[in-house]
């Protein structure tokens, strides 16, 4: 993408900054956060930041391509506070999309979520039966109900991306989450200070861990090829959390040994993984950096 104005919601956030940063090398990039979980020090000084709600209408939107990436991003964050996360997740995607198309722009790309395949050792694809179990999950599937609303009634390009398990360490633009961050951040920097992981179970559970950098590239093409409908993104491999930890140990040259406790959550997703088939036919995409390459560039920071 090059000479294009496109807006980022949730442009402060892990994966809103990198996208933004990625963009705004050949093009003029607004990033809008209110900083719930964002960080303006994320992004470079290329971007143009606004600080607000996207509830709310004192943002630009005469662009050309609208990501939306803003949202209360978890199911705690989401539980804690339904009624805020149905405004932030659900009002706040139409009423950036609404204003953004009243101003002329036709496509907009947009962040689903891979939870709502529930626990699965074989390959998602896109096009299974999914349900919600979670106010997070209802959230993102109006979003895509929405989405298709948008498609069909203005013939808009919008296109929403499930991603699966994303992440890039606490020396990436991920720090700012905290007890939010993907599990390999968190317990990179555990093991690097010397502390137990605290593994839910007995760390069977496994994940399709997707780069940042591979996510950013998959949002992009989707803008790029002017796609509608809902894709997946992750790399279709799975890994416990005790692979994990041990591949963190291995390149941190260090021997701590995780924690086990009682998982505290009702609907726990035990496995994740991707079927990325569709997004790759769609624009040729496959992820670059697998998850060894990965480990040891969230694990470079600590050394």
């Amino acid at each position: 993408m090059e000479d294009k104005r496109v807006l980022v919601t949730g442009g402060a956030g892990f994966i809103g900054s990198n996208l933004a940063n990625r963009l705004a090398v050949d093009n003029d990039v607004i990033a809008v956060d209110d900083l719930y979980l964002g960080a303006a020090e994320n992004l470079d000084d290329a971007v143009e930041f606004v600080e607000t709600s996207v509830v709310d209408d004192d943002f630009p939107v005469n662009v050309d391509v609208v990501f939306h990436l803003a949202a209360l991003s978890s199911r705690n964050m989401h539980e804690n506070d339904p009624q805020r996360g149905c405004r932030v997740n659900v009002e706040g995607f139409v009423n950036a999309v609404e204003r953004a198309r009243k101003a002329g722009c036709e496509t907009v790309v947009y962040a689903s979520t891979s939870s709502i395949y529930g626990s699965r050792t074989e390959p998602s694809p896109v096009d299974m039966d999914v349900e919600a179990h979670t106010a997070y999950e209802a959230s993102k599937l109006a979003r895509e109900h929405y989405a298709e609303y948008f498609a069909n009634h203005h013939d808009m390009n919008v296109a929403g991306l499930r991603f699966f398990s994303v992440y890039q360490g606490f020396g990436g633009n991920e720090e700012h989450k905290g007890e939010y961050a993907n599990t390999v951040a968190q317990f990179a920097d555990a093991i690097a200070n010397g502390e137990a992981p605290e593994l839910f179970g007995d760390g069977s559970q496994t994940r399709d861990f997707t780069h940042v950098s591979d996510v950013a590239r998959a949002c992009e093409l989707a803008a790029d090829e002017a796609l509608t409908g809902v894709y997946n993104v992750g790399t279709q491999e799975a890994y416990t959390f005790n692979e994990m930890v041990g591949m963190i140990n291995d390149a941190l040259g260090t021997d701590v040994d995780p924690e086990y406790i009682e998982c505290p959550f009702d609907g726990y997703v035990h496995d994740t993984m991707a079927d990325y088939s569709a997004f790759h036919e769609a624009t040729g995409w496959e992820p670059e950096i697998s998850f060894e390459e990965g480990v040891e560039m969230v694990c470079e920071s600590y050394k």
